[in-house]
């Protein structure tokens, strides 16, 4: 099996679970966040619902400056939003994961603001570090709907919501 195959089998399994969590998100809680120093519901869920664009960032282009490209939150209002985004950087960032791209996973990428450079790796990392992005985002929407008493679905298995039903 090859590093492409490899990844598109994670890339595939995970957006499986990420889809079933994003699904759930309310409608009318995109302004809440548990704590003060949270992300708010909007801004966590967009991040998810983003993060597989880095797939197609990291094998299209050498770096990110926020200096020069500064974020823009993506418009949530609804779950539908919510997933039309989600579903959209799954299908991008699924058409980088080829074989020819094998030959720039060993070449470097920039996370930067300006002058100040965050990390320089090979592109094969920046692609891991996302999807544990992912994961580890996801993993924060867990706490974020026990909070809210939403039923989580399960993951890599079971959830306990599952398991009561």
């Amino acid at each position: 099996m090859t590093i492409i195959e490899l990844l598109k089998r994670e890339y595939e399994a995970e957006a499986l679970t990420t889809r079933k969590m994003l699904s759930v998100v309310p409608n009318d809680k995109w302004d809440w966040k548990p704590h003060e120093k949270s992300m708010t519901l909007r801004s966590l869920t967009g991040h998810i619902a983003e993060l597989p664009s880095w797939i197609t960032m990291t094998f299209t282009t050498d770096e990110l400056d926020f200096a020069t490209s500064p974020y823009q939150q993506p418009k949530l209002d609804s779950n539908k939003d919510l997933m039309d985004l989600f579903e959209k950087h799954l299908v991008d960032g699924r058409k980088e994961l080829k074989e020819e791209n094998t030959k720039l996973l060993d070449k470097p990428w920039t996370l930067r603001n300006g002058e100040i450079i965050y990390n320089t790796s090979p592109k094969i990392d920046v692609i891991r570090m996302s999807l544990s992005q992912i994961i580890h985002h996801r993993a924060q929407l867990g706490v974020f709907l026990r909070l809210l008493n939403i039923p989580i679905p399960g993951s890599y298995g079971p959830s306990a919501d599952d398991q009561s039903m």
